[in-house]
């Protein structure tokens, strides 16, 4: 067995076996950036020791959630015994604070009942975003799923009705009720629901390989679960519904349960519909 060590990179191959090719990385890696790998078929691969799900053709997706630590780790052990590892850096990012009035107080301070619906509305979200397609229906890439200034940005503090909360996880859209709300890439919608407390109308669409992508405070949904969709399509419209002080589209985009910013999978936002 051969052992190489070059820039970061520890290559083992058999005693007289061909080089394989180098697994290729493409996305930004910094907090809350998604990166798409593609390594030879039948490979495994491990980010920080876990395992990431790996598509026939050897696509794969890291993400990089809001805090992540400064550096991570990648193996990948082709199906040959081939055994790459590589050590990237994340760069760092500054989150702005955003302070959010108006807010209806139930959804803020919520009674018991309320915390009652919430968690069961949580659970059934990370219910969905737990299971795993290892179609990368993602390659069809990424559009904008609405058109409108940007009101809220991936990462800020959240201080609602004068009240710390979590941070923000997503994008918000703002444009008026009724504007047409389109699939940010191919996928199968994988949650459909009328009425939760906080998100409204909300709408889940299954990308592949644990990449999930959510639509929330709709005023209409026209899809349904198990529905096939393609980018660009019109999966519903825009509205206020749920925890808002007014008519937006907040756009999330997660990796298993990592929210990751949508805002870096796509380009500026364009300037008309």
């Amino acid at each position: 067995m051969i052992r190489l060590v070059r820039a970061g990179l520890v290559l083992l191959l058999a005693t007289g076996a061909v080089q394989a090719a180098e697994p290729v990385f493409q996305g930004p890696f910094t907090q809350g950036g998604l990166v798409q790998g593609r390594a030879a078929s039948g490979s495994s691969v491990t980010l920080d020791g876990e395992r990431v799900p790996v598509s026939e053709e050897g696509v794969f997706l890291l993400g990089f959630g809001r805090d992540a630590p400064p550096r991570v780790d990648v193996a990948i052990i082709e199906k040959t015994g081939t055994i790459w590892h590589r050590t990237f850096n994340i760069k760092p990012r500054r989150y702005d604070v955003q302070r959010v009035n108006g807010l209806p107080e139930q959804t803020v301070t919520p009674d018991p009942e309320g915390l009652k619906r919430i968690a069961a509305d949580r659970a059934q979200i990370v219910s969905v975003r737990n299971q795993e397609t290892l179609v990368p229906f993602f390659l069809s890439g990424f559009q904008w799923p609405a058109i409108g200034p940007i009101s809220g940005v991936f990462g800020s503090q959240r201080i609602l009705n004068g009240q710390p909360r979590a941070p923000h996880n997503g994008v918000d859209v703002a444009a008026p009720v009724g504007t047409p709300i389109v699939a940010a890439s191919d996928g199968v919608v994988v949650l459909a629901e009328p009425d939760m407390v906080l998100t409204g109308k909300t709408v889940l669409i299954d990308h592949g390989l644990g990449l999930t992508t959510n639509y929330l405070h709709m005023s209409e949904l026209n899809v349904k679960p198990g529905e096939r969709v393609t980018k660009g399509q019109m999966i519903g419209r825009i509205g206020a519904t749920g925890r808002v002080s007014g008519p937006h589209l907040h756009w999330g985009a997660t990796l298993h349960q990592t929210a990751i910013d949508p805002a870096l999978l796509v380009g500026p936002m364009p300037s008309s519909p």
